[in-house]
């Protein structure tokens, strides 16, 4: 990703403002770098890049992890150290090195902005003692067996229940203010580095993936509009706002899904800035089960639509 305008440019340019006089004492940076950037026309942008997880990782992994499962029952902690334990698959997103950065720099180089990567749930991984993978496991059949339909319910536990066909939970999470363009190179170097873990006989080599995403809907509102107007809008769905929008497309040519609101575990819908006229937006779990064979052709359309 291009950057126009870097963060060494821009404290350059607070030196000039400080040698004219202006008063810019540090409480006030943040506000000359926005008005910097305001009076150029420049968006500030920061390069980004895929590395394998490590242990300086885990805080950032973790709170990730947190945003999305919210205050499920569920060992985040051990989730996060079976991620890093098996960091030949799967990559954090952070923030490129600069070679120009100074040492008071260094340590923004340790803030996770994603993360993507795969977790064998097989009733077989819960023999290796790992608390965690049961409680995922246990926590699907709780959602599927109170939000999904008898059809999808029954498909999710016969696919947690039969080890003949392994299930990866692929996890792809990352800060709102990420662009989506990052997932296809995450995607596809997740796929590469199953294959070769596959390859040295590790327990990669799926049969069904599911991916919980993140949505966030219009809150319905209350009309005094005829019968009439109301069944016609009954029949509208309600507007969808998809976190991380290339899991739109991993819906589309999902087997089965199924989703659940939870609006009661967040304190608030989706972050940023409202004002009055602003349509509340409830925030949302999908859940999508889809076999392994979709993967690929999934990551090139995701690819085709984002070029």
């Amino acid at each position: 990703m291009a950057t126009p305008l870097k963060k060494r440019e821009l404290q350059e340019k607070n030196e000039k403002i400080r040698e004219n006089g202006e008063d810019t004492s540090s409480s006030e940076n943040e506000d000359n770098e926005s008005d910097v950037v305001e009076d150029l026309g420049m968006e500030i942008q920061v390069d980004f890049e895929g590395r394998n997880p490590q242990d300086p990782d885990y805080h950032g992994i973790k709170t990730l992890l947190q945003q999305l499962f919210l205050k499920a029952h569920l060992d985040l902690g051990g989730l996060t150290d079976l991620i890093i334990s098996q960091n030949y698959v799967g990559s954090v997103v952070k923030q490129s090195d600069d070679e120009d950065a100074s040492d008071d720099e260094d340590d923004d180089n340790n803030d996770v902005f994603g993360i993507t990567t795969v977790v064998n749930i097989s009733d077989r991984q819960v023999e290796a003692n790992v608390p965690c993978i049961q409680q995922l496991r246990d926590l699907l059949r709780q959602l599927a067996s109170e939000h999904a339909t008898d059809t999808v319910n029954t498909m999710i536990k016969n696919v947690l229940e039969n080890d003949s066909a392994p299930l990866g939970l692929l996890i792809n999470e990352r800060f709102v203010n990420i662009p989506a363009q990052i997932s296809v190179p995450l995607l596809e170097n997740l796929v590469s580095e199953m294959k070769r873990a596959t390859v040295k006989k590790m327990p990669f080599n799926f049969s069904y993936y599911i991916l919980i995403c993140k949505v966030y809907k219009q809150a319905k509102k209350q009309s005094n509009k005829k019968s009439k107007s109301k069944r016609k809008n009954a029949l509208e769905e309600p507007e969808i706002l998809w976190s991380n929008p290339e899991e739109e497309i991993f819906a589309e040519e999902a087997t089965f899904s199924f989703e659940f609101s939870v609006e009661k575990d967040t304190d608030s819908g989706l972050s940023g800035t409202w004002s009055e006229n602003d349509d509340e937006m409830i925030p949302y779990r999908r859940v999508l089960l889809f076999e392994s064979s979709k993967l690929q052709p999934i990551i090139d359309k995701i690819k085709n639509q984002l070029s």
